[in-house]
């Protein structure tokens, strides 16, 4: 892949660059906003766009010395490498702005089984699935014992509000918990395993029993 990636710039890099470091960088912010980026077929639209943008200058790398083919090799990684933060950040920040959806889905399963899925996810070293099953299993604990409606269009935001009511010295954890799950679901943010035991802490404390840790 280094080798593909290489050769056509290899007639560009004769000193002065072209194009430059900053100029590569404003091709690539501009060629990256088009919409089209943003399909299915992402890889093999940018994989088109940097043949675009090197094409034509194959013949001329047989004649390249040793140090100009090093540098080729360099400034393609680094191309690829801010290519690939652009978009990563780009798809984070899209998913981070759509509007959260239900925080329960309609798998039957009740609190205990949600409880013991998120401890094994967290065993497994998995704590943004854990942190998701904990919030889970805090709001169906409570819709269990009859504290909180059973409605199943409710975002987590929205069961933390109806549990804030019942358990109101636990409302800064419960919203706390609701910003984790939409971040950590939605926003493609990484979780902790703190954070993930802390809702499992919660859960406990909202049933009345001792925290397990």
């Amino acid at each position: 892949m280094i080798a593909v990636l290489a050769l056509p710039l290899l007639g560009r890099l004769d000193p002065p660059l072209d194009p430059s470091g900053d100029e590569a960088r404003g091709q690539l912010r501009r060629e990256l906003a088009h919409p089209e980026y943003y399909d299915a077929n992402l890889l093999e639209r940018i994989s088109d766009w940097l043949d675009r943008l090197i094409n034509g200058s194959v013949s001329t790398a047989s004649d390249a010395p040793l140090l100009t083919v090093v540098v080729a090799i360099l400034v393609a990684l680094l191309l690829l490498a801010g290519m690939i933060l652009i978009v990563s950040r780009a798809r984070r920040t899209a998913r981070a702005d759509q509007a959260p959806t239900a925080a329960l889905t309609d798998e039957v399963i009740t609190a205990d089984q949600l409880r013991a899925r998120a401890e094994a996810a967290l065993a497994a070293g998995d704590p943004g699935a854990a942190l998701i099953d904990a919030f889970r299993a805090v709001a169906v604990r409570q819709i269990e014992r009859g504290r909180i409606d059973d409605v199943p269009q409710a975002t987590a935001h929205e069961l933390a509000g109806a549990l804030a009511v019942t358990f109101a010295d636990h409302g800064p954890a419960l919203r706390r918990g609701a910003d984790l799950f939409d971040q950590v679901l939605y926003g493609d943010r990484p979780a902790t395993v703190e954070q993930a035991r802390d809702l499992l802490a919660l859960d406990d404390r909202l049933a009345g029993r001792t925290a397990r840790r």
